[in-house]
């Protein structure tokens, strides 16, 4: 289902033709191996390199052999004649489907690399943007102090760099190839042949090997595509929490004549915000299975083989559809300064609590009781829907110690917002492309 909506280029790594030709391209890159190592004629390379593989015949030879290696060539041995009986020389049917794919994987991680620094992108785009659009920073679903949307959307970017390098990684670790025979003991296939086949396909032989290719290898790769999933689910949920009616500060993208809901004409539902939320467990669970995969018994069994032809197209495919779609929330998505800011007054006041406090213990008195003052006169507010301002002027044990003229300026959101451009210059999103963010600052109250 999923393949409906993926790119067209990643369904393409993981269609049957490519599948098929990377096993067919490996077997030409080992034939070679073996011609430069002097083990087969060089005259038949070039004849070798002609074969084909016939899908339709394949399928009709597997209906035969019932082994997807053993249709494989005999559908490409019909291709080129004579000159098959020196493809598979000295190989097990793993060397071939686990070095394909390894090049499988590598290209889908190719894909995915684009999709992360796309939407690195278009963060770094609207971080820039909302630098200082102040924004009500929420602990445990409420509210804390004042902080920015810039910083928000810049600290997402972040996230997303180090999923980069994770991805980069993880690709580096799955470009491997083996070609070392039934157990891995290149009892049928000198470690030369190897060498050689592998720098031929741009990977890197496997030190060691069994029959297949270890598969931890594989686990750190899927559960790097997991952490990038939790990474986008996270976003994802932070926007469905501000879409909320009650909050609503930001908005994923709705179309003129999209519909939320087929009873209520009025709803505008976080559709695709919960989709991608949907998509990463589904990911998350395929890490549990390549986890799961990494046991096998002795030098081999193929209990990992059904799992893998399900959860390595999937999770690929999923995630590049997750990153998609993201990227298309970050870039239409409908940002309410007005509303945010209209939200961070709804306490009267109670967010600039500590810097009260801190000011009281400034004058002096002990972070105790400095606590205890601010605290009274907080719950006040929260239980008599009072102004916080209001109450500690009317309080003398405060204003014995910290006079009105000096409270007042301390109700001030430019304070919370005096390091973001810092921030912003550590993680390297400079002055130089600021875009419009001087008047969200000069439009601050205080």
């Amino acid at each position: 289902m999923i393949e409906r909506y993926s790119r067209p280029e990643m369904k393409r790594v993981w269609s049957e033709e490519n599948k098929f030709n990377k096993w067919l391209e490996v077997e030409i890159s080992v034939c070679d191996a073996w011609a430069e190592y002097g083990a087969i004629p060089r005259e038949v390379v070039p004849r070798i390199k002609l074969a084909k593989c016939n899908l339709v015949r394949m399928e009709e030879l597997l209906e035969e052999t019932r082994h997807d290696m053993t249709a494989f060539l005999g559908a490409v041995s019909e291709t080129i004649g004579e000159e098959s009986r020196y493809i598979h020389l000295g190989l097990t049917s793993s060397d071939v489907m686990d070095t394909a794919l390894s090049l499988q994987l590598a290209e889908a991680a190719d894909l995915l690399l684009e999709d992360v620094k796309a939407l690195i992108t278009v963060l770094a785009h609207k971080a820039l943007k909302y630098k200082y659009t102040p924004l009500m920073g929420r602990t445990h679903g409420v509210h804390a102090e004042p902080t920015s949307f810039g910083l928000k959307l810049a600290l997402w970017l972040e996230e997303m760099r180090r999923n980069q390098q994770r991805l980069s990684e993880a690709r580096r670790e799955i470009a491997v190839g083996k070609i070392s025979g039934a157990v891995g003991n290149y009892a049928t296939v000198p470690p030369e042949v190897e060498q050689r086949a592998c720098q031929k396909l741009k990977l890197i032989p496997a030190p060691i090997s069994s029959q297949v290719l270890q598969r931890d290898r594989h686990a750190r790769f899927v559960t790097t595509l997991a952490i990038i999933a939790g990474s986008l689910e996270k976003f994802a949920t932070d926007i469905r929490g501000l879409q909320r009616t009650e909050v609503r500060e930001v908005e994923e993208p709705f179309g003129a004549n999209q519909t939320g809901s087929s009873a209520m004409p009025h709803k505008k539902n976080p559709e695709l915000c919960e989709r991608i939320c949907g998509l990463a467990r589904l990911v998350r669970g395929y890490a549990l299975t390549s986890l799961e995969n990494v046991s096998l018994w002795h030098e081999r069994d193929i209990s990992h083989s059904s799992a893998e032809r399900i959860i390595l197209p999937d999770a690929c495919l999923i995630l590049d559809y997750s990153l998609s779609l993201f990227i298309k929330v970050v870039q239409g998505m409908q940002v309410h300064p007005d509303r945010m800011l209209k939200n961070m007054e709804l306490t009267r006041g109670l967010i600039f609590s500590q810097r009260v406090m801190l000011a009281l213990i400034d004058k002096g008195l002990s972070r105790q009781r400095a606590y205890e003052l601010v605290q009274r006169n907080a719950l006040t507010a929260w239980q008599e829907d009072r102004e916080f301002l209001d109450l500690l002027k009317a309080d003398t044990d405060i204003t014995a110690i910290l006079p009105q003229e000096e409270l007042e300026p301390l109700f001030a959101y430019h304070h919370y917002l005096r390091y973001v451009n810092d921030i912003f210059d550590r993680l390297g999103l400079t002055e130089a492309k600021w875009k419009g963010s001087v008047m969200d600052m000069e439009r601050l109250p205080g």
